[in-house]
């Protein structure tokens, strides 16, 4: 049965039998999701948040407008989640501060040279050491704004904005997805590697660094690197 007919199949029933039928689907994107989270996030709190979005979806999905049920409430769902772990982001402003004075210079030093800044060039600009540099990294992995789902959520404006009328909605969301994807492709060859893995394959950096046989701290040092190249990158689709 699809997800449109499932959905259709409660309206006459009660709301507790309508959040029944679609738990499976709050499930399995909370369980997507908490892999490319830090440990500190349980998934009884993404459960609990996606079925707050699942409650949305069912009181304004709208079938005219197109998409399935099921596509609609996965992006509500996993809005909500998301809004979740922002609001619970526990990160002390300091690590978002250096975090963006990265990405600043990241940004500034390939505007200037054209190639890939290396980690030696960015703690030059930061004017720290190679060592300072690599603990901020570190610190960053607990920052959860550093990802490609966070990054491509940001990129999406609106939450349903695929439900739009609009469309230059359509097409802002179009253009950003690409340039996503261009500027995943051009990462240097390791970073875009570990990036592929991490949220492609969905290996944890455990696994990541076993692969590539390097530590698990080295693996997530390389993961933040990309997410903060990612971000410089991007920075005007972010500032507008």
């Amino acid at each position: 049965m699809s997800g449109a007919a499932r959905y259709a199949s409660v309206q006459s029933g009660s709301l507790n039998d309508q959040v029944i039928l679609q738990m499976p689907l709050v499930k399995r994107i909370a369980y997507h999701l908490l892999t490319k989270l830090p440990d500190s996030v349980l998934l009884d709190d993404l459960i609990q948040s996606g079925v707050l979005g699942l409650l949305e979806a069912l009181k304004h999905y709208d079938a005219a407008q197109g998409a399935s049920f099921e596509t609609y409430a996965g992006i509500r769902i996993r809005g909500a989640m998301l809004d979740e772990v922002r609001r619970s982001d526990w990160t002390p402003r300091s690590v978002h501060k250096k975090a963006r004075e990265v990405a600043a210079a990241i940004r500034e030093i390939e505007s200037k040279t054209g190639r890939d800044a290396s980690a030696n060039e960015v703690a030059e600009n930061l004017g720290i050491s190679v060592e300072e540099y690599g603990h901020i990294l570190q610190d960053s992995l607990s920052c959860r704004i550093f990802s490609v789902e966070e990054l491509s959520e940001e990129g999406e404006g609106i939450q349903v904005s695929e439900m739009s009328g609009n469309p230059f909605d359509k097409l802002s969301k179009a253009g950003f997805q690409q340039a996503l994807a261009d500027a995943i492709a051009n990462l240097p060859e390791r970073e875009r590697l570990v990036v592929s893995l991490y949220y492609d394959e969905e290996l944890n950096l455990r696994e990541i660094g076993e692969v590539l046989n390097i530590s698990e701290s080295r693996a997530s040092q390389i993961n933040s690197q990309a997410m903060l190249r990612l971000r410089a990158r991007l920075g005007d689709w972010m500032n507008d």
